[in-house]
């Protein structure tokens, strides 16, 4: 509950910045707010697959944090509103941006994770 608390908290932070620095009605907000939260998942899954975390942090941070942080219903409701507001080009760009930038960005910080701290741990 901790978890979800603060990660609603910096979602509410994140997405009122990115959405204000847009003057148009495209979800920009929630776009950015799922593009970290997806960096930040494979950041915290490579660093779990390098480091010992106890299970009660594991479910602060995947459950809680990312869960509080990380927003599907919202990113579904924008789209369906589009789509009804016949706006089908920004629906398919929110659809398309939203899967295809979410997991490169959870790869990303997978494969980034590991190779810093690999690099890291085996600096002469």
């Amino acid at each position: 509950m901790a978890g979800g608390a603060v990660g609603s908290a910096l979602r509410y932070g994140l997405s009122g910045f990115a959405q204000h620095l847009t003057s148009g009605t495209f979800p920009l907000g929630t776009l950015v707010v799922n593009i970290v939260g997806s960096f930040l998942a494979g950041v915290l899954w490579g660093m779990t697959e390098l480091f010992e975390f106890a299970p009660m942090l594991r479910l602060f941070t995947f459950i809680g944090f990312l869960g509080g942080f990380t927003t599907f219903s919202t990113y579904t409701l924008e789209t369906m509103n589009l789509i009804r507001s016949q706006r089908y080009l920004d629906a398919g760009i929110n659809i398309l941006a939203s899967n295809i930038l979410g997991i490169m960005f959870i790869i990303a910080g997978f494969i980034g994770t590991k190779l810093i701290f690999n690099y890291l741990m085996h600096k002469p």
